[in-house]
């Protein structure tokens, strides 16, 4: 148990580290833009930093398919198979990042028409897409590579990846906003650059650690990838990631109506909003920090036939995730008000908060089967089990809403996302126990 618990930590703590610099790329231009004096500041990049997100979530098999695939191969010795992995991926990614760019108004516009805002936060959207759409293939990239080295059991790359994006974006942003005057144009600006830096810099160490292996491997097809791509894996990525595609088409969904139904209720709301699902998403990539683990792990032991070791994984996993949730709730129930102090000196925004602040205290909780389950099924590429689960978890949570929306407003809103956080964990733990299990030993 020692053992699986220490293999367990190298790979989550690195991805905990790594996870958690990636909402900070949002806090830090919400605190930018907290400070400048306006409300509509803050739903501005609230409006387009969810347009981004919900945008590359849709892609997040790139990187969740990335990652089970390798962690399997790996799992098999099969290291040739685990090459022609990362090509594929990367191919991919850079194809899809540029008809992000080619496609970027009528995205913009179906975004902006769907969350409504007022016409001043409608154009601060519209100057923060416009730059920022040019990152799209570098993160898209970065998850393949990302996903790539998880797979490989290796999340300190990621780590130092995403330390390096923090610094960078921090700094250009103070610089633009603060130092030469520039607003939303200044935050956009140091998010474009931090995202470029972090994919070249990803791209160097794959080819500084890896380089020799890769090389090794695309030697065989005279440095032509073209074979790689017309193989018969290539359909089998497409198959398991038409799920997780569709699966994470409900978890936008759900995400995108969270955001657009604080829109409808004002600008104060909209911004409360935003701040309390700071608090989401910070222990949301903690938790996905164990998520990784149990999503390299799995898929290594799936891999390999080791039924044994993947049991032990999947309960190690869990233990060290729900002590990481049960720490999460009492930080926030004892710092919470100095949390959101930080964010922002609107006090409009800050007094409002407290009326809704202990729904997001309960995420946490609610949250730790959804997210280890995922890194789960992502290991095994149960992906059809990760539809079915968020799929019935969405339509709770729209039911919930409109049942609720009337009498209890935006308590309602905050209680539907509980609930649907935690019908995920439930559905996935039911397919896990009934199913899963059993198709391995039959297969044993």
């Amino acid at each position: 148990m020692r053992d699986r618990d220490s293999e367990i930590l190298r790979i989550a703590v690195p991805s905990i580290v790594s996870n958690i610099t990636v909402p900070l790329l949002g806090l830090v231009d919400v605190a930018i833009t907290g400070h400048l004096g306006a409300a509509a500041y803050i739903a501005a990049i609230s409006i387009g930093s969810m347009v981004f997100n919900t945008t590359y979530w849709l892609f997040g098999f790139l990187r969740m398919g990335s990652s089970g695939l390798t962690s399997q191969a790996l799992g098999r010795r099969d290291l040739a198979e685990v090459t022609r992995w990362l090509v594929r991926g990367l191919v991919l990614a850079l194809s899809f990042g540029l008809l992000l760019i080619l496609f970027q108004w009528p995205i913009r516009e179906a975004a902006l028409w769907l969350m409504d805002p007022t016409e001043e936060v409608r154009q601060l959207v519209i100057t923060y897409y416009q730059i920022c759409i040019w990152g799209a293939p570098a993160m898209l990239g970065l998850y393949t590579l990302n996903g790539w080295f998880i797979g490989m059991q290796n999340s300190r790359i990621p780590m130092v990846v995403a330390i390096t994006q923090n610094i960078v974006n921090i700094a250009a942003s103070l610089l633009l906003v603060f130092g030469m005057g520039m607003k939303v144009e200044g935050v956009a600006l140091g998010t474009l650059i931090a995202q470029w830096v972090g994919f070249l810099m990803a791209s160097f160490l794959c080819h500084r650690f890896y380089g020799k292996q890769l090389s090794g491997v695309l030697s065989l097809y005279r440095y032509n990838v073209i074979p790689i791509l017309r193989s018969n894996e290539i359909k089998r990525f497409f198959q398991i990631n038409r799920d997780i595609f569709l699966r994470t088409l409900c978890l936008v969904s759900v995400m995108l109506f969270f955001t657009s139904a604080g829109s409808w209720q004002g600008e104060v709301i909209l911004s409360v909003n935003t701040l309390l699902m700071q608090l989401y998403l910070l222990v949301s990539y903690v938790l996905d920090g164990f998520a990784n683990a149990a999503e390299a792990m799995s898929g290594k032991y799936w891999g390999a036939g080791n039924l044994s070791a993947f049991r032990d994984t999947v309960r190690r996993c869990f233990v060290w995730g729900g002590l990481c949730a049960i720490l999460f709730t009492g930080v926030y129930v004892l710092g919470g008000d100095a949390f959101l102090g930080l964010l922002t000196d609107e006090s409009s925004v800050i007094g409002l908060s407290h009326q809704y602040v202990w729904w997001a205290y309960l995420i946490p909780l609610c949250s730790i089967g959804a997210f280890i389950w995922d890194g789960i099924f992502v290991g095994i590429t149960a992906s059809r089990a990760m539809l079915i689960s968020s799929f019935v978890a969405a339509v709770v949570f729209f039911i919930l809403y409109y049942v609720l929306r009337s009498p209890w407003g935006n308590h309602g809103l905050w209680l539907a996302m509980n609930a649907y956080l935690l019908c995920r964990g439930a559905v996935q733990t039911g397919i896990y126990f009934r199913s899963i299990l059993g198709v391995r030993k039959e297969t044993k």
